[in-house]
């Protein structure tokens, strides 16, 4: 019998200006290697979880996730409060996933500068 769960994925980046372009454009690269390396249909996603430092106000980065197919998906945008030695204009994501997969086969995704804040995740050169 295959027991069904809902397991979470992390991913972070960093974007180089505050603007609309650049914040869909690298939540799209995000988005996108999330689902690539962990096999994800979007069938299986119950729901994502974005946020962005207070740095960041040009656009949703679920705007990404919408044109990137993902019409039916739960979605919600967070700003994270100003902490003093934050990463600058970071976006994270927590995708909850409806799978058999244990968690420990959850693949954690975090580019660019996005890297430091988990480098036991680091499996290679840094994207």
């Amino acid at each position: 019998m295959i027991t069904m769960a809902v397991r979470g994925i992390r991913g972070a980046t960093v974007v180089a200006e505050n603007t609309a372009a650049a914040i869909v454009a690298e939540t799209k690269t995000l988005l996108q290697a999330l689902l690539t390396q962990n096999q994800i249909d979007i069938d299986q996603i119950a729901s994502i979880f974005f946020s962005v430092t207070a740095d960041l106000n040009a656009e949703f980065p679920a705007v990404a996730a919408r044109e990137i197919g993902l019409v039916h998906t739960p979605l919600f945008c967070l700003s994270e409060i100003p902490v003093p030695h934050a990463l600058p204009r970071c976006i994270r994501i927590l995708i909850h996933l409806n799978t058999d997969k244990s968690q420990q086969e959850m693949i954690h995704v975090y580019l660019k500068e996005a890297q430091a804040l988990r480098p036991d995740t680091q499996k290679g050169p840094a994207t």
